[in-house]
């Protein structure tokens, strides 16, 4: 027999669950699909071993367990069994650890313990699957999980991009745009650094409509002061547009000399549920701010030149403006004004408080209206939501209906881009070819992109058989 003083048990018992979650949450940097795939099968097991261990837990009496609190000690059984949640455990971690060291074994005495602590077993368990769900949650809210075909394929196919046959040299592009022309920003706030096919459709689109203006993509995953792209097919095909430039975005440096500088360096906001978002908010409205021209979401098909909407943002609908498209002079005052409202009225516990809602609120303010409609008002102009949001976002399975070529040109006629919603539409099979809508789109606004697409098609077709 032996006996673990409680507050040294309690000590050991949470060493072992932090040893324990490495072997879980195994990531390095650059993850792929596969790895976050196998992290969520990872901790699935880790909620099914944490419930196979709450249901084996012995059904104690209760006056046998206050007695046994009473003495302070814990009863062991004896040295060298192992117990079936030890089995789970170790199974779980994947590792199995030599005779001898005992650094990853659950101390026989820590199994008793946990069997204590965990006796009121309904409400451990809800716990345990509260906490499970919410980290599932966020996981899918994120796209951290993301279907694979919204990604491209990672594997087998080759990296290798020939600019040659993707991108023919008639294209009338600069050999580099000029320093008097806007900026179009594009941002990535999370780690990835495995562009979409709808990323890279973007970023070309954007490239072909403004062969004099400077493409600027900037990722946070990407290490800064490293010169070389991260090996993917997306970034060989985007180097051969000379007007796109990608960099790695400094999160520090950007806010600084701003009124956001101080709110990025709260520790608490990375636990915010919404934090990868309204990041990107601050980011947008930053740049336009600091540096101006346009700024798009990474899930827009640009039809048109957009240098001609100057000071001018999107009407989404439902008196709302949507900043997935901005166009704004440097220094402009109304941006100034939406850094204010940022800080002064910050709540990041609301989804889209800090976006949509930001921009509706100052505009409202700035033109002092109720309701905001199609309109210009001291120099801001809100835009019809035909420019740049044609297909509302509760329409967004209009994009995979298949449509004539009459149909799409009168849907579009008097749009300058398409948002094609990538969190409602992301996880939605595309057939390529095909007369989808947003199908023609690729086809006709980023050939280059759609050339890859139908080639990987072919190619995971063919490997099927």
């Amino acid at each position: 027999m032996c006996s673990c003083p409680w507050a040294f048990g309690a000590r050991l018992w949470a060493r072992e669950v932090l040893l324990l979650l490495p072997f879980t949450l195994r990531r390095g940097k650059g993850s792929s699909a596969d790895a976050n795939a196998e992290d969520g099968a990872r901790l699935t097991y880790l909620f099914v071993a944490a419930s196979l261990i709450i249901s084996s837990s012995p059904s104690l009496p209760f006056a046998r367990r206050r007695e046994e609190v009473r003495v302070g000690g814990i009863a062991c059984p004896p040295p060298g069994s192992t117990g079936r949640a030890e089995q789970i455990m170790m199974a779980v971690s994947g590792e199995q650890a030599p005779a001898g060291e005992r650094m990853l074994r659950m101390p026989s005495c820590l199994l008793k313990l946990t069997r204590v602590v965990l006796s009121h077993k309904p409400w451990a368990l809800f716990i345990l699957i509260v906490t499970f769900v919410s980290f599932v949650y966020h996981k899918l809210h994120w796209g951290i999980w993301e279907d694979p075909n919204s990604r491209g394929h990672p594997y087998g196919l080759s990296d290798e991009i020939s600019c040659a046959h993707y991108v023919p040299s008639s294209l009338n592009i600069a050999a580099g745009p000029s320093p008097s022309t806007g900026n179009v920003f594009f941002v990535e706030t999370s780690e990835q650094t495995t562009p979409s096919y709808l990323f890279s459709c973007s970023v070309e689109s954007a490239a072909r409509a403004h062969p004099g203006s400077r493409v600027t993509v900037l990722m946070k995953g990407m290490a800064k002061g490293n010169t070389s792209l991260p090996k993917h097919w997306a970034f060989s095909l985007l180097s051969c547009f000379p007007n796109v430039e990608i960099q790695p975005l400094d999160l520090t440096e950007l806010f600084s000399g701003t009124p956001l500088a101080q709110w990025y360096l709260q520790p608490q906001r990375y636990q915010e549920p919404h934090f990868l978002a309204v990041l990107s908010d601050a980011c947008r409205i930053v740049l336009m701010w600091k540096f101006g021209g346009i700024y798009l979401d990474t899930d827009f098909i640009v039809l048109k030149n957009l240098q001609n909407l100057t000071n001018a943002l999107g009407i989404q609908g439902d008196d709302v403006l949507n900043g997935a498209f901005l166009s704004f002079k440097p220094k402009h005052e109304f941006m100034e004004l939406c850094m204010q409202d940022f800080v002064q009225n910050y709540n990041g516990w609301v989804w889209g408080h800090q976006g949509p809602e930001l921009l509706s609120r100052v505009f409202k303010k700035w033109c002092s209206l109720r309701t905001i409609k199609t309109m210009s008002c001291k120099g801001v102009s809100a835009l019809a939501p035909e420019a740049v949001y044609p297909i509302p976002w509760q329409n967004w399975k209009k994009l995979f209906e298949a449509v004539s070529d009459l149909e799409l040109h009168k849907l579009l006629e008097h749009s300058y881009a398409v948002h094609i919603w990538n969190k409602l539409s992301h996880g939605t099979k595309l057939e390529i070819p095909s007369q989808a809508l947003l199908a023609q789109l690729y086809s006709q606004f980023c050939p280059a992109t759609y050339a890859k697409m139908k080639q990987d098609s072919e190619e995971w077709a063919r490997r099927a058989v």
